[in-house]
């Protein structure tokens, strides 16, 4: 199935094949002193941006680029400082043109939110939508979501 998992479920980290530690800053805080909701943006823009732009991923060939087209966030518990989280991410739907993640904000075990995102490669001259390539979609293989049966998009 290439649907993403359903919102009320509570996300394991475990089933996030990409992973990065990260601490939250006194800064990420409102005055209510727990993180801001739209720090959370942030937080999911640096797991995706980690495995989508280092070159050791391969997954931004030259001439393209990735843009963020949606968010969906679901904020799950507060979340304080000082602190450090637990960033996963899994793909769970490849397009013609995009890549789909279910992304994961963890503290001390804790989901703490959760969010959908997607994602379309876009052709850095044309600034058009440019089709996944076979070895993108190859090189997407090891960063599927655990549980989900990622499809190859249709030509």
């Amino acid at each position: 199935m290439n649907a993403p998992s359903r919102l009320d479920t509570t996300p394991r980290l475990e089933d996030f094949p990409f992973r990065l530690s990260d601490n939250v800053r006194f800064g990420d805080l409102d005055p209510n002193q727990h993180v801001n909701n739209a720090v959370y943006a942030t937080y999911f823009e640096t797991g995706r941006v980690t495995l989508m732009k280092l070159p050791q991923y391969g997954l931004t060939p030259p001439g393209l680029a990735w843009i963020m087209v949606r968010l969906d966030m679901h904020f799950r518990a507060e979340l304080r400082w000082p602190n450090r989280i637990e960033l996963g991410l899994g793909v769970v739907k490849l397009g013609r043109t995009s890549v789909t993640f279910e992304q994961v904000v963890f503290s001390e075990g804790k989901c703490i939110a959760s969010a959908t995102s997607v994602g379309v490669l876009l052709d850095e001259t044309t600034r058009r939508p440019s089709p996944l390539t076979a070895e993108v979609i190859a090189k997407f293989k090891p960063w599927h979501k655990r549980g989900i049966d990622v499809a190859p998009p249709h030509s």
